[in-house]
């Protein structure tokens, strides 16, 4: 199958065309015609499959016919980062529409230029819930002609403690609508949505609601106090395209990128507490290459499409299973091999085996070779242990033994990573 396939206006299979998509990807192929005909759609895959254009297409289809100058979709995202990627979206494949238009609206920001927009009647909204809220409240929201709802990673949004703002965004909707909603899991918050607002949804599932099978993952044993320590030796070690790290506070997030810069590695950070400027800067820079290595929070990073991302290294156990599977989505995209390591201390012990239950097999034990774990004896299951799981493709993870050989620093260069957020 191919785009052509679809049916779609001619203009936007240029932008198609233009952008570089060449065949549909399992979701897009699924998704696609059943969204044409104006069902609802539970669309459940993971990070990096596509889900994006799998609605973005047919809803600018929608659009070539009908009324302008109004709001007629409304997307619901969980965070900033990902409502600018998905207005993004609309704005490259309706590049050719120029009568169709994409905002987004959220907090963080000044009001004016929102506000401007939503009177002038944007054609689609891109919205996180409480900024869309405070300006329905004050009447810049029209909701009356919106005939799309879409929220995506709305698992996420309910992880978030957004649930209530949804279900009061959805009541305030005119009652006939498509209704879609993508999610990486299918908690029961998620559930109860679809129970409440979707009619006979057509459910698109694809594969596993787990991380993309190309990422090889593997645990590294340590203490607390000697995580620093293990990471900097990694890095110098393993060959790496661009590397997110994900700590479990601000705090450690700000300071482990500060730690960073300061052995002259092109770093920054993304974490709750900056100025939306500075989110953008640090998401637009490590986007575009300018920072090898970003260190985050996980909702910071929540929405980041980084398709280079090479290594996601967890420096903390994540809350979650949830959480892993984000983070672990981050790399490993459109088909790419990927790593995951994540640095366990003993009391992770349970979510290891969570990990393991969702992975269904065990996570092989590695340590990093030439560092000096003194007392602390780290379980070494490289060589031993005949269920550990195996590298997808040489030269991306493998055991000590790989690494020795490759013995190849991680490149640096001669600028310093301006993100630190000190």
């Amino acid at each position: 199958m191919n785009f052509e396939d679809f049916s779609l206006d001619a203009r936007i299979l240029a932008a198609v065309k233009t952008v570089g998509y060449i065949d549909p990807t399992p979701i897009q192929e699924q998704a696609i015609p059943i969204i044409l005909e104006d069902k609802d759609v539970l669309g459940l895959a993971q990070t990096g499959t596509g889900k994006t254009a799998a609605f973005v297409l047919p809803i600018l289809q929608r659009l070539t016919t009908g009324r302008l100058k109004s709001t007629r979709v409304l997307v619901v995202a969980p965070t900033r980062e990902l409502a600018e990627q998905i207005n993004d979206e609309f704005r490259a494949f309706s590049r050719n529409m120029k009568k169709i238009r994409s905002m987004t609206v959220y907090g963080g920001v000044g009001k004016r230029d929102q506000i401007q927009k939503l009177q002038q009647g944007y054609e689609i909204v891109v919205a996180c819930p409480g900024r869309l809220l405070d300006l329905y409240g004050d009447r810049y929201v029209d909701f009356s002609h919106v005939d799309v709802l879409v929220l995506d990673e709305a698992d996420r949004m309910c992880d978030m403690g957004f649930l209530p703002d949804i279900r009061r965004i959805i009541k305030l909707l005119p009652k006939k609508r498509q209704t879609l909603f993508f999610s990486a899991t299918m908690p029961q918050d998620i559930r109860g949505l679809v129970s409440d607002f979707q009619h006979n949804p057509v459910t698109v599932q694809i594969g596993m609601i787990a991380p993309a099978e190309t990422v090889d993952h593997a645990l590294y044993p340590i203490t607390q106090k000697r995580k620093k320590e293990l990471l900097m030796t990694m890095l110098e070690q393993e060959r790496t395209g661009q590397v997110l790290i994900f700590t479990r506070t601000k705090y450690r997030a700000r300071n482990l990128a500060r730690d960073l810069s300061k052995h002259k590695y092109n770093v920054t950070a993304l974490q709750g507490n900056m100025s939306q400027n500075k989110r953008q800067k640090a998401i637009t820079g490590f986007r575009k290459g300018k920072y090898d290595i970003l260190v985050a929070t996980d909702i910071a990073a929540r929405g980041i499409d980084v398709t280079n991302v090479t290594h996601v290294i967890n420096f903390d156990m994540p809350d979650t299973v949830d959480a892993y599977t984000h983070r672990i989505g981050r790399t490993g995209r459109a088909e790419r091999s990927g790593i995951a390591y994540t640095f366990v201390v003993p009391e992770d012990g349970v979510m290891v085996r969570d990990i393991e239950r969702l992975l269904k097999q065990p996570l092989e034990r590695r340590r990093v070779a030439n560092f000096d774990y003194g007392s602390f004896m780290p379980e070494t299951a490289v060589d031993s242990s005949k269920n550990a799981r195996k590298p997808k493709k040489a030269g991306h993870g493998g055991g000590s033994k790989s690494r020795q050989r490759r013995n190849t620093r991680y490149s640096r260069s001669n600028r310093r990573g301006s993100g630190a957020n000190r």
